[in-house]
């Protein structure tokens, strides 16, 4: 498969990078700093050069073309500040959904968040809250098009060492999650039919990760 991940430094971007690429498989990582471009390298993938919160649907969609798979990773990130919650996890997501349509990549994977879907009930206007409501209104965006989507909400993530066990759900409850067995769970989502039309959270867990994805 060709894999074209959003966020490509990220650190989840980055192991599933590693994982995918070991596999066989071709893998391109977005990424806004050319500085980032080694480390992408290192992981065994090719890195694109391209800003999400500045280029335009048929730029992505350049990159996007020939792919099997586009998954969206990216997110303004700690202490980035409100206004880029709503430039990057929603309009960066909207915009690289837009690409996939018009290049053609049917299976697109959205990363979201636990508690998205709470988050037309938030009324206060803290840091979070602006960040859930995007990631939700990123959600809905893509569960409105015509795409192999799927959402995948993970719970609070750890850097923990992964276990290759969770638990993997339409809803699982609040839990933890190491960014390894993210990782991992994206993997085997690229090619898991079942996953289709699904928003799916995951949690630690006790069901081995290919298991957790047959479940389905």
């Amino acid at each position: 498969m060709r894999v074209v991940i959003a966020g490509g430094h990220g650190k989840i971007a980055l192991r599933l990078t590693k994982l995918l690429s070991a596999d066989g498989h071709a893998v391109v990582g977005l990424v806004r700093n050319p500085d980032h471009e080694a480390d992408i390298a290192a992981a065994g993938g090719e890195a694109a050069v391209l800003d999400l919160e500045k280029a335009d649907a048929a730029a992505v969609a350049a990159v996007l073309a020939g792919a099997d798979v586009a998954i969206f990773a990216a997110g303004a990130g700690p202490g980035s500040g409100k206004a880029r919650k709503d430039t990057v996890d929603r309009g960066a997501a909207v915009l690289f959904a837009d690409a996939a349509e018009q290049a053609g990549v049917r299976r697109h994977i959205q990363v979201s968040s636990m508690g998205a879907d709470r988050a037309d009930s938030l009324t206060d206007d803290e840091t979070f809250t602006i960040y859930l409501k995007a990631k939700w209104a990123a959600e809905e965006d893509l569960r409105a098009r015509d795409l192999d989507w799927t959402v995948l909400r993970p719970g609070s993530l750890t850097d923990d060492p992964g276990t290759g066990k969770v638990y993997l759900a339409d809803k699982t409850g609040n839990g933890r999650i190491s960014r390894d067995d993210v990782a991992l769970v994206l993997a085997g989502l690229c090619d898991a039919p079942a996953a289709i039309g699904r928003t799916l959270e995951l949690v630690a867990g006790d069901t081995p990760v290919d298991e957790a994805i047959d479940n389905l």
